[in-house]
C-alpha cells in the first residue's frame, strides 16, 4: 500500500507505520507537490481478510497524527473501499427497491397478502439463483469468490425481471378471479400467460448469457447469475411456486380486497356458495 502524508510529518508517520502490527516493511519514497509518500508492504497475502485488517490498523494509526493529513491507498486499499461501499449500498438500496416494488404491487393488485407472497417468491428465487451460481463459480469455473458488485447488480436485475413476470401472472389471475374464482382464475391466467412469460424468460436469459463469453470475471458472474435466475423464475417460480401458493392460500390471497370475502354477490340463478367454496364476483 502507499501512504501519503505532509513532508514535515513523514518521519513520524513512517515510524508509526513500521510499528503497526501486520506491516513487514515501510520505505520512504519521493516528495513532490506538497506530499511525501511511503511504500508499505504487509505481511499477509493481497486481498485477504488479514491484509484488510492491517490496512485498517494503518489508517487508524496515521490518521491520529495531527497535521499529517495522511491517507492510505494502493490496490488492496481500493478493493477494501469498494467492499465497504458496496455493503453500505446494499443495506440502503435493497430495502428501498423492495419497498417500492411492494407498494406498486399493492396498488396494482389492491391487496396486501398477494404482494407479500409475490415478493417472498422473488427473494427466494434470488437466493436460490445466487447459491447455485456461487457453487458453479467455485467448483466448475474455479473462481475465488464473487466480485463485490455482483450481488447488488444481480439483485436489481432479478427483482425487476422476476416482478415483471409475477405482475403478468397475478394481474391476469385477479381479472379471472372476478369471473371464475381464485382457483380457476389462477389456472386460467397460467394457461394464458405461460407461453409469453416463458418465451420472454428464454430471450432474457440468452441475452444475459452472452456476457459469459467476455474475458472479465465480474461480467461472467453477472451474466451467468442473471441468466440462471431468469430461467429459474420463468420455468419454476412463476409456473409452479406462485400458482401452488395461490391455490394453497385460496381466496385469502387477495386480502383485504372483496375477493377474499366468503360472501359475495352471485350472478342471477346461481346458488349461494358454501364457506369453503370460492366466490365468483360480478364486475
Amino acid at each position: 500500500m502507499t501512504v501519503f502524508t505532509r513532508p514535515a510529518h513523514q518521519e513520524r508517520v513512517l515510524d508509526i507505520v513500521k510499528d503497526t502490527r501486520g506491516v513487514a516493511l515501510a520505505i520512504p519514497e519521493q516528495t513532490s507537490g506538497g506530499w511525501a509518500d511511503i511504500s508499505v508492504f504487509p505481511k499477509d497475502a493481497p486481498d485477504t481478510v488479514a491484509e484488510y485488517d492491517t490496512i485498517k490498523r494503518v489508517r487508524t494509526a496515521v490518521h491520529a497524527v495531527s497535521g499529517a493529513e495522511a491517507v492510505v491507498g494502493g490496490p488492496s486499499a481500493e478493493n477494501l473501499n469498494t467492499e465497504v461501499t458496496t455493503k453500505r449500498d446494499e443495506k440502503l438500496v435493497i430495502p428501498l427497491v423492495l419497498a417500492v416494488v411492494l407498494i406498486v404491487l399493492g396498488l396494482l393488485l389492491r391487496a396486501i397478502l398477494a404482494p407479500l407472497v409475490l415478493m417472498a417468491t422473488v427473494i427466494v428465487s434470488f437466493a436460490a439463483a445466487f447459491g447455485g451460481s456461487v457453487f458453479v463459480f467455485d467448483t466448475i469455473l474455479g473462481f475465488k469468490g464473487v466480485d463485490y458488485s455482483v450481488p447488488l447488480l444481480a439483485f436489481l436485475f432479478l427483482v425487476a425481471l422476476g416482478v415483471d413476470h409475477n405482475i403478468f401472472l397475478a394481474s391476469r389471475a385477479r381479472e379471472e378471479t372476478v369471473r371464475l374464482g381464485t382457483r380457476e382464475g389462477m389456472l386460467k391466467a397460467l394457461s394464458a400467460t405461460g407461453g409469453v412469460i416463458t418465451s420472454a424468460g428464454l430471450v432474457l436469459a440468452a441475452t444475459f448469457a452472452i456476457l459469459v463469453t467476455l474475458p472479465l470475471v465480474m461480467l461472467i458472474e453477472v451474466g451467468f447469475l442473471v441468466a440462471f435466475g431468469v430461467l429459474l423464475n420463468a420455468l419454476l417460480v412463476r409456473s409452479v411456486l406462485v400458482p401452488a401458493l395461490t391455490l394453497l392460500i385460496g381466496r385469502r390471497i387477495w386480502w383485504p380486497s372483496r375477493l377474499s370475502r366468503p360472501a359475495a354477490k352471485l350472478p342471477d340463478g346461481q346458488q349461494p356458495l358454501a364457506d369453503d367454496e370460492e366466490p365468483v364476483l360480478q364486475r
